[in-house]
């Protein structure tokens, strides 16, 4: 015999979620009989409904032969007030009125139950009802009850940590527990543990998913016999968030639909069609349509494709994006015409909401990025004043990532409990966040060796970023790339785009993971999707600052205003991390200069691949460039105005006066190289292009010295392989590189924007050789204290010792 104890109908008092409460939609708002049909149509031998604190919706269906009255307790632990659930089943009107009045106190309403030889099974004992649960409260719970239930509607693995608590119990565990709280359970073997199964369903979208069997079971009264015999088991699928999530879209659905009436509109629009399809009470085909509805349906339709009404509300934007979603998708569009839906609709209903997100997150997007552009900083934030509504829209999927996160650890610290041993130090299992991976950077290298070093150690770290390029689509060790849900393109900088992440798909992902760690190493989109996860995961998140933005938005746009803007929005993002990690000490007096709180800030080490970038990679390279003697200057980055090279330019051909034989080899792509070689085509300068690995090792080793005019960078990855190949190096005072090395010692270091003193420096090192030799070893020798392997394992030590 099938049964499902846990269902909810209208007469439910118990608010759903805060979500709900937050959407003014207090209560569940599905008929009984709805309930009871739905019940039937999915095996149930019996059907009851168990409200919170009212019978009403059972009486409804109590005259039915293969019905009966049940509900669900809402009772509270009284020195703390934290509330448990408690299923009562198969009562009358008299045994409710006896526990209405006890069911303030949980020591009185348990003994109530039991004198009048009530079934009863405490309601999800893993989740807390009101944020006061504690291992202290459910391990009274464990001495009180002798039935206990997983839940239809919650996390799966607390389920399994239940069932796992179950049998672990001994009569010497339950002993301590009695000395403990002296509290006697009241009931025979209380070690021995009964589970039951419930759906906990709002919504009438789940009933059943969790239910109860119990095997051979031909009446009421054998079913619940069985259940005090412990001869009963829960059947069925365990829910996902986007389960959960579907119910909560359902519940606010349906209570307003029955408010203002909405039945009427239904067959007049191909959006509110779809969402009554998924959302409905009771799976039933959309009602016939008549000539008028079809009429007003098709226009409605066209007005949505042709974009008429063009409201800049968040509700009439998702509303388009969502009818034009419907128009273009196959299944939908025969689901708005009444084709049937799958059991599992929930995960349909994911990719209907997730599509119809993602089309209005990158039409906001483009329309903040657009003034951002143009420099209207008050349009910036009306339009995110705006946007902001459509956090509410996709409230139940956070609320429900946010619950099942919660429900997980706390699963975890009873089993610790009641196991008897210390909570575990669980090793840290990183989700870092970035959008440059794959591109040719040091950053993005810095990302790649990191990841490929964890893998080769063990260590948990994924990489999570977003590239739309069809060759990084196959599925690398240790990184998640998502496809961008749109693309804008910086008109100052042709070469350089911003992505979109997936929102949704990335928090499902985060959630799948059971990540303990955020890590964000950029302030923009995919940075802003971190920080979500990191909140709603309640997930410390920790910063690397390795790029000057702000500073790049002024050269790029030429306007300090948006500099100083970039600004504001750069140290309100990093106040939000634990941890903001700074690649030097200049970045991080920047930071602390600019607002950020000084204890928020580490510098962090950085290390180089000492066996790739080594002297002994000299092979001759530059010969296959037609370099056959002199002096060779290398510099290897991005081919762009912000790093200087306008300078380095300027430099060379006054160095070409007293040292012609110097030569200067660009390795590198960038929206300047077309200019630059226009700047240099009477020099003797090779542009080679992007190289990387054994080509990109040898053309270091094999050139004389290194020279990197930037004032903008944080870092300088591009300085410590330059040395650790035997190069002495030419940087500037401004930034990090100069911290990367030794002034005097392994390079020299000149003014920033000074063209006489780079000029002076190249000119040393042109004719100095026995400097330039020494120099270059000494930069070798340096580097061997900072291999990548050393400063990886460091800064891993930072998530350990953050817990």
């Amino acid at each position: 015999m099938k049964v499902d104890p846990h269902v909810h109908s209208r007469f439910s008092t118990r608010p759903s979620q805060w979500i709900l409460q937050k959407l003014n939609c207090p209560e569940s708002f599905t008929d009984p009989m709805k309930l009871y049909r739905t019940a039937k149509r999915l095996g149930m031998d019996l059907v009851t409904i168990s409200d919170h604190n009212t019978i009403n919706g059972a009486l409804e269906i109590a005259h039915l032969d293969d019905a009966f009255i049940s509900v669900e307790i809402t009772t509270y632990f009284p020195e703390d007030g934290c509330k448990a659930h408690v299923l009562a089943l198969d009562i009358d009107e008299d045994q409710f009125r006896d526990i209405q009045a006890a069911r303030e106190n949980i020591f009185d309403l348990v003994p109530c139950l039991r004198e009048r030889n009530i079934t009863h099974i405490c309601a999800h004992p893993l989740f807390g009802v009101n944020d006061r649960l504690t291992e202290d409260h459910v391990e009274r719970l464990l001495l009180l009850f002798k039935n206990l239930e997983v839940n239809g509607a919650r996390d799966n693995a607390p389920n399994e940590v239940l069932k796992g608590l179950a049998a672990m119990l001994t009569p010497e565990i339950i002993d301590q527990l009695t000395d403990k709280w002296n509290l006697e359970p009241g009931y025979p073997e209380p070690w021995k543990k009964n589970i039951t199964g419930g759906s906990d369903d709002h919504s009438a979208l789940n009933i059943a998913r969790i239910h109860t069997e119990v095997p051979g079971a031909a009446s009421l009264r054998e079913f619940l016999d069985g259940i005090e015999r412990g001869n009963c088991r829960p059947l069925g699928e365990p829910a996902i968030p986007e389960t959960m999530a579907h119910n909560l879209y359902a519940i606010a659905y349906q209570y307003y639909k029955n408010r203002f009436g909405l039945e009427k509109y239904v067959n007049k629009d191909i959006f509110l069609r779809v969402v009554d399809r998924f959302l409905g009470a009771e799976e039933t085909p959309a009602r016939k349509s008549s000539l008028i509805d079809r009429f007003q349906a098709h226009w409605s339709t066209r007005r949505y494709l042709k974009g008429a009404g063009s409201s800049a509300k968040v509700q009439d934007i998702c509303r388009r994006e969502a009818a034009r979603l419907i128009h273009d998708d196959d299944k939908l569009r025969e689901i708005s015409k009444g084709a049937s839906l799958p059991r599992a609709k929930g995960k349909l209903w994911y990719r209907f909401t997730e599509g119809a997100s993602n089309k209005v997150l990158r039409h906001f997007a483009n329309t903040i990025l657009g003034q951002a552009s143009g420099g209207n900083v008050f349009d910036i934030f009306q339009t995110l004043g705006s946007a902001g509504a459509l956090y509410t829209l996709l409230a139940p999927y956070f609320v429900s990532y946010t619950l099942y996160a919660q429900d997980r650890r706390f699963a975890r610290a009873v089993q610790d409990r009641l196991s008897g041993k210390p909570p575990r130090q669980r090793q840290p299992r990183v989700g870092h966040f970035t959008d440059t991976f794959y591109e040719v950077n040091g950053v993005a290298k810095t990302l790649q060796r990191s990841v490929d070093l964890a893998q080769r150690t063990g260590k948990d770290l994924t990489m999570i970023t977003c590239n739309p390029s069809p060759e990084y689509d196959t599925r690398r060790p240790g990184v998640r790339n998502f496809q961008p849900i749109g693309v804008y393109d910086l008109p100052e900088y042709p070469q350089l785009q911003i992505f979109y992440p997936p929102v949704l798909d990335m928090l499902r992902f985060a959630g799948n993971s059971d990540f303990t760690h955020i890590h964000s190493a950029t302030p923009g989109p995919i940075g802003l999707t971190a920080l979500l996860i990191a909140k709603l995961f309640k997930l410390p998140i920790y910063g690397t600052y390795h790029t000057q933005i702000p500073q790049y938005a002024r050269k790029l746009t030429g306007d300090s205003g948006m500099e100083d803007l970039t600004w504001r929005f750069t140290i309100w993002y990093y106040s939000q991390m634990e941890r903001v990690y700074a690649p030097s000490r200049a970045t991080a007096r920047e930071l602390e200069e600019r607002g950020l709180a000084p204890h928020r800030i580490l510098v962090y080490p950085r290390g180089v691949d000492t066996d790739l970038y080594t002297p002994a990679k000299r092979n001759g390279f530059l010969k296959k460039l037609g370099v056959e003697s002199g002096v060779s200057f290398l510099y290897v980055g991005r081919v762009s105005k912000e790093k200087n090279l306008h300078l380095l330019s300027s430099a060379y051909k006054r160095l070409l006066a007293s040292a012609p034989e110097a030569n200067l080899v660009i390795v590198g792509d960038g929206p300047y190289l077309e200019e630059m070689q226009r700047d240099l085509a009477d020099t003797p300068t090779r542009f080679t292009g992007c190289l990387d690995g054994e080509d990109l090792a040898a053309c270091y080793a094999s050139a004389d010295a290194f020279v990197f005019p930037s004032t903008t960078d944080t870092f300088g990855n591009v300085v410590l392989e330059a040395q650790a190949s035997g190069l002495p190096v030419i940087v500037t005072d401004s930034g990090g590189p100069m911290e990367n090395m030794l002034p005097g010692e392994t390079g020299l270091v000149t003014r920033a924007d000074d063209l006489d003193a780079l000029v002076a420096a190249m000119h040393t090192m042109a004719t100095q050789t026995e400097t330039r030799r020494n120099m270059g070893r000494n930069a070798r020798h340096a580097m061997n204290g900072r291999s990548f392997e050393k400063a990886f394992n460091q800064t891993w030590d930072f998530y350990k010792k953050a817990g």
